[in-house]
């Protein structure tokens, strides 16, 4: 008995969403039918609309275009049904329903052939003054040939940073290479002190795996899968990559931990941010000096600094920076902090760039911290 009750109150409450969505759109579309021809016919958006319980009530014809679905499919379903659940969790956690200002989001929506394809998705929370029900407006815009060209552009950056470490790395990895070999010999000659020998062995083929695991992460493709990582765990696997080419330059890596704060994120693309900041600053370096990287807690956020003894940056230009091909280096790209600053939007983090006092620049990433 209880249960039809429950049955009648939950068609009861579709009803009433229902004619409240119908007499609104009704008031919408008392516009002329050829203009929302027109509307529909020329978008390269797809419009949605859903009410408080996540009823989709509006669908624009545009849909059939961009992902192969009729209107009727998907009028009456969820508004989460074809997207991502990484996506959808996202959304739910990050949406802010206290404004009615629109909030941007990049998410994975699988088409009709069961294919996710890449959208930018604005929504806005609209309440209607008449009836006083509140109503999510979105548009979504196919932006597949836009990711596939900025996920060329990073592969390039990327190789083109394994090109420029490679001198450096090939310096590192030949000074064990040459204990290795030297120890060899003397065990092959009869001495006693194996054990001690094997050990230092070990150690240094362990240096010369750390190195090069780094290097073929660079050369892999960027993932998009978010997850809890602690910030200093993917510091140290940056370092240990980036030390080689600042050794060259006789230049110090000073890193103390104090703190072991977790952020989620996607653990490739944020060692992407550090590896260009942090080889950034070796290159902003023409003498011998350090690179100081500090991580400290504010409240819920977590500071992420990478301050250098460069020539440091002019401020009339800093503004600039992160734009695509602008670059201050001979032999740059301008691409690494645009990646950057794309990679940090996407993680609604954000990028500070600061001259220093005396000399160089601080490059300072401000995150959210994860708390369970």
């Amino acid at each position: 008995m209880k249960r039809e009750l429950n049955e009648n109150d939950s068609k009861k409450n579709d009803a009433k969403n229902q004619n409240s969505t119908k007499q609104y759109f009704d008031d919408v579309t008392s516009l002329p039918k050829f203009m929302l021809d027109w509307v529909e016919e020329n978008s390269n958006d797809l419009i949605t609309v859903w009410d408080e319980s996540g009823k989709v009530c509006f669908v624009s014809k545009s849909v059939e275009r961009i992902l192969g679905y009729s209107t009727t499919e998907l009028q009456g379903t969820s508004w989460y049904n074809k997207i991502s659940p990484e996506d959808v969790s996202y959304i739910k956690s990050h949406f802010d329903e206290s404004t009615s200002t629109s909030q941007t989001y990049n998410i994975n929506i699988r088409n009709k052939d069961g294919k996710y394809i890449w959208t930018e998705c604005k929504i806005a929370k609209i309440k209607v003054d008449q009836s006083g029900d509140s109503f999510f407006i979105s548009t979504l815009k196919d932006i597949s040939d836009k990711k596939e060209a900025e996920e060329m552009m990073i592969r390039s950056e990327k190789m083109s940073i394994a090109g420029q470490l490679a001198a450096g790395i090939a310096h590192e990895i030949r000074n064990p290479l040459t204990s290795i070999k030297g120890f060899l010999q003397l065990l092959q000659a009869g001495v006693n002190r194996k054990e001690e020998y094997y050990k230092i062995m070990i150690d240094e083929i362990e240096k010369m795996e750390t190195i090069t695991s780094e290097l073929l992460f660079i050369s892999k493709p960027m993932t998009d899968n978010k997850r809890v990582e602690r910030v200093d765990e993917m510091i140290r696997d940056v370092i240990s990559l980036l030390k080689p080419q600042a050794n060259l330059k006789k230049i110090e890596i000073k890193w103390e931990q104090t703190e072991s704060p977790s952020i989620y994120c996607d653990r490739s693309q944020i060692k992407q941010v550090f590896i260009n900041l942090l080889k950034n600053a070796t290159e902003a370096m023409d003498e011998s000096g350090k690179i100081e990287i500090k991580v400290k807690k504010n409240n819920s956020q977590i500071i992420i600094e990478f301050i250098d003894e460069g020539s440091g940056i002019p401020e009339e230009i800093i503004h600039k920076l992160g734009e695509p091909f602008f670059t201050t280096k001979q032999n740059g790209t301008g691409l690494g902090l645009m990646i950057t600053t794309q990679i940090l939007e996407k993680h609604d983090a954000k990028l500070e760039i600061i001259k220093n006092k005396i000399k160089g620049s601080t490059f300072r990433i401000i995150m959210r911290e994860h708390t369970e």
